[in-house]
């Protein structure tokens, strides 16, 4: 069987582009070969900034003779329907067969599509890649029509088989394919032969390229802690910097360089960014001290003086840019330590969004949500206030502009110079927090009241125009505003009412007061929210009383209270998937969904876990088939009487042990239950109703419900009812499925 080598040579290819690409063309090549006909044993992709490449083996020599029967029309069919039958099936009319079938005789077209040489097949399959290939962004050149990333220079296409390497012949806009290839641009420039992968990949390696890009990745990584380590210092791990250096060498070279002394004096953040975003540097760090100190960066080449021309280059350019930082944490440096204030009216100039106002606007409902929340979550309200204030002062400083990536991080170093109290710097930084799954949670009062009022803000002013989440598509990171939201409560134990702080912020979106009446009624209002939370009759009462009503309340009475319901199910599919992944069936979610004070999301997933708990016991399940069984018998019996059966039960009228049996494990149980749901021991709760699996089932065992005696049918009924009404006490366990 053969093996396939492919490689596509090409000036350099963006290094986030390249391991795309080389998945690309691996499922591209093998999806056509297959269909072709053409299976393999294997295949491997490789990238390097100038080559794709691709080896594939254990290829068919040829594709396979196929052979097929289509059934067409009957004989006595019209002319035109076996004319067209004989086209479509590309047979002639003395080709065709008579077979009999339940319809009567019909023609039948033998079809055999002759088997096609692997070559022909991997010709035209790559002819079809490279033109069609899935380019982010491609470019055309010369006078050719062929679109690729960067001008494409010459194809590699060899099938080796045991007699020898043969090359597949295609040309491509004039790019004729061949077994000739070129090693590393400046050490191996001339053009060599080759005749299959492994003889591909050893020639490459004496031409100075590395072809597979984690090896790449491992010298480089190695060479630098190694270098770092003798040094008595540690590369800062950056995995993503990593695999985009190697994608930026195919002989790489690891250098240590130095920082100049008069920039070791900014935040190491700052050193790590600018070396990062602009020069593409590992930053090494002194353990003892935490300050960056030198850099690593990867040549492409090896020089006569070991690196000290790059070297030296390299440290030239870094100077200029370590200038631009330190200039701008010097400026930041003046602003801060004057207050802030500066930043702070600056962002009154900036728009937010156009139908929510600007920047500065926004701080105010954040500044405001912060101090409601401060007390729930055991903040003091003053320092929430002033952190939210604080928060996004560094939006207008000189160092976040040019590293947008350093936002909140600067503000930590610039609230701690102006003099803030600790808890108030560490909100600026931590309050975007979470940003992602993997990210930490914060956990000081503080920035957790700044951080969920920042991130229901968020959520509350897009719900108020209509700005939602729809399929893939989310602009606005609202989805991961609501799971930060979710992490925030959950991780942190938080007991909130959120349909109350959900009102209230998208009252704080409706309005705009301009004078000290209209702050007076406002402050009123939202009490009223804060006391009996979705807009009912206390709060349009208070609106009533208002004589001359401002602009400003007509925006009010606009609202739509189901914003805050819709907003609160959005948190709800978020949580779903939340709790998914962290193993809790969706349908356990949704009985305890049905349950009150489903906006408490800590409550919410107590209840949850205790049901998932006592689910996976045998009781457990027991019990909810037992329940099921009792609430269906109850709501026909209920539907067929038209009576609802919720009167109670008198133990007087049992006729069975089994049945007296029950009433007293109910009566024995109601307390255990009440007092666990009253302190919210759901897990102890739902132990409780799993302790009536075995009287439930004797009960079913041992007696007819729907007895012949009529008071003793009534009394069971009410009986299941009490069964029924004690086993929906912790979540409704009708949305159990099976």
């Amino acid at each position: 069987m053969p093996d396939l080598l492919i490689e596509l040579f090409s000036e350099e290819i963006p290094a986030r582009m390249q391991a795309r690409a080389a998945q690309d063309l691996k499922a591209r090549m093998t999806d056509g070969l297959v269909e072709a006909g053409l299976t393999y044993a294997g295949a491997a992709a490789f990238h390097t900034p100038r080559r794709l490449a691709l080896a594939v083996d254990g290829l068919l020599d040829a594709s396979p003779t196929l052979r097929e029967e289509r059934k067409g029309p009957r004989v006595d069919a019209p002319e035109k329907a076996i004319e067209g039958f004989l086209r479509g099936a590309g047979v002639a009319r003395e080709d065709l067969k008579v077979q009999d079938d339940k319809k009567g005789q019909v023609y039948v077209a033998v079809i055999e599509k002759a088997g096609r040489p692997a070559a022909e097949i991997v010709a035209e399959v790559l002819t079809s890649v490279i033109r069609n290939f899935p380019w982010p962004k491609s470019m055309r050149w010369g006078a050719g029509n062929l679109k690729w990333v960067r001008p494409l220079h010459s194809i590699v296409c060899v099938l080796t088989t045991e007699a020898g390497a043969e090359v597949v012949p295609l040309d491509i806009d004039g790019i004729a394919s061949g077994d000739r290839t070129a090693g590393h641009r400046f050490h191996a420039p001339d053009r060599f032969t080759v005749t299959g992968f492994e003889d591909y990949a050893a020639k490459l390696k004496r031409a100075h390229v590395v072809l597979d890009a984690q090896e790449r990745a491992d010298h480089i990584w190695q060479d630098a802690t190694n270098m770092a380590f003798a040094a008595g210092l540690e590369v800062v791990e950056d995995k993503g910097l990593l695999a985009e250096v190697a994608g930026l060498v195919e002989w790489p070279v690891v250098l240590m360089g130095d920082i100049g002394a008069e920039f070791l004096g900014l935040p190491p953040e700052v050193l790590q960014t600018s070396m990062k975003e602009h020069q593409k540097f590992f930053s090494v760090r002194n353990p003892k001290t935490g300050r960056i100190e030198k850099f690593i960066t990867v040549a492409n080449r090896e020089t006569r003086d070991n690196g000290a021309s790059i070297l030296a280059g390299n440290q030239k350019v870094l100077a200029a840019r370590l200038s631009d930082a330190r200039f701008f944490w010097e400026n930041d440096q003046r602003v801060a330590k004057a207050g802030m204030g500066e930043w702070q009216d600056s962002l009154n100039n900036v728009t937010f969004h156009n139908q929510l106002g600007s920047q500065g606007e926004r701080i105010d409902r954040i500044a405001a949500l912060a101090r409601e929340i401060a007390p729930m979550v055991g903040a003091d309200a003053a320092l929430a206030e002033q952190a939210a204030r604080v928060a996004k002062a560094d939006l207008s400083s000189e160092m976040v502009y040019e590293f947008p990536e350093l936002q909140g991080l600067m503000g930590r170093y610039y609230a701690t110079a102006a003099g803030f109290p600790d808890e108030v710097a560490a909100a600026a930084q931590e309050h975007y927090s979470p940003l992602g799954p993997s990210d930490d949670v914060p956990s000081a009062p503080v920035s957790v009241a700044v951080a969920l009022a920042d991130k229901i803000d968020l959520l509350t002013g897009f719900w108020s125009i209509d700005e939602k989440p729809t399929g893939s598509k989310d602009p606005f990171a609202l989805r991961r505003a609501a799971l930060g939201v979710i992490r925030l409560v959950l991780n942190n134990n938080l007991r909130l009412r959120l349909d109350r702080l959900f009102d209230a912020q998208i009252l704080r979106h409706r309005i705009n007061p301009d004078g000290t009446n209209d702050r007076a009624l406002l402050d009123e209002l939202l009490q009223k929210v804060a006391d009996h939370g979705v807009f009912g009759a206390a709060f349009q009462s208070v609106l009533d009383q208002v004589e001359n009503k401002p602009a400003w309340v007509e925006k009010i009475t606009a609202h739509k209270p189901d914003l805050s319901d819709d907003l609160l199910a959005f948190f709800h599919d978020r949580l779903k998937v939340y709790l998914r992944d962290e193993g809790l069936r969706h349908d356990v979610i949704d009985a305890c969904l049905a349950m009150p004070g489903a906006d408490d999301l800590s409550l919410l997933v107590k209840r949850a876990q205790a049901l998932g708990s006592v689910l996976a016991t045998e009781d457990g399940e027991n019990l909810v088939q037992g329940f099921k069984r009792a609430n269906n018998i109850l709501a026909q019996a209920e539907e067929k009487d038209g009576v609802s059966y919720e009167f109670g039960a008198d133990p007087k009228f049992a006729e069975d042990a089994s049945e007296t049996a029950l009433f007293n494990a109910l009566t024995a149980a109601k307390p255990q239950i009440d007092a666990a749901i009253e302190a919210e021991d759901f897990n102890a709760a739902m132990e409780a109703m799993a302790a009536l699996r075995a009287p439930i089932d004797a009960f079913f065992t041992a007696v007819q419900v729907n007895s012949d005696n009529q008071v003793v049918r009534r009394n069971r009924l009410n009986l299941l009812h009490t069964i029924r009404e004690t086993c929906l006490k912790v979540a409704d366990l009708t949305k159990l499925e099976g």
